[in-house]
């Protein structure tokens, strides 16, 4: 086993198949928020979110959409403002883009080799900064 936790290996066909999936499903996402303001306008949008439909309250994604529409324009202040991880999950979802096409072109896919505490300690650090991102959001920048 390699010490490193992240191992690039020879992709079976479920593998390539299941990389292929992500990417698509992450494609359709950029397309659907690079016109977001052209279905907007023509009330097409996708549905409410259903935690603030069911809550009244924002959820930690809240903002999201928006965040990566103004990431299009190029309009940072606000995608912060929309939603404060937007501007760093917009650069991810390009990159893992990218990343997922490349390994699928050539053969290859990521595997992680993480211990389950580390599966854990990476859990348990998400969590916090969407916690983090969600009170950042309500209470400071009053979304």
């Amino acid at each position: 086993m390699s010490a490193l936790p992240l191992a690039v290996s020879r992709a079976l066909p479920v593998e390539r198949a299941r990389d292929l999936a992500i990417a698509g499903a992450l494609v359709l996402w950029l397309v659907y928020t690079r016109i977001y303001w052209v279905l907007q306008a023509a009330h097409l949008g996708g549905p409410l979110c259903p935690f603030y439909y069911l809550t009244g309250h924002p959820c930690p994604f809240c903002g999201g959409t928006r965040s990566f529409a103004y990431m299009w324009r190029g309009d940072l202040s606000d995608a912060v403002r929309m939603y404060p991880l937007g501007p760093a999950l917009f650069a991810g979802t390009i990159a893992g883009v990218g990343g997922l096409v490349s390994g699928a072109i050539t053969g290859r896919t990521w595997t992680p080799r993480l211990t389950v505490a580390q599966w854990r300690g990476i859990g348990a650090g998400a969590a916090a900064v969407l916690l983090i991102s969600w009170a950042l959001k309500v209470f400071v920048l009053g979304n």
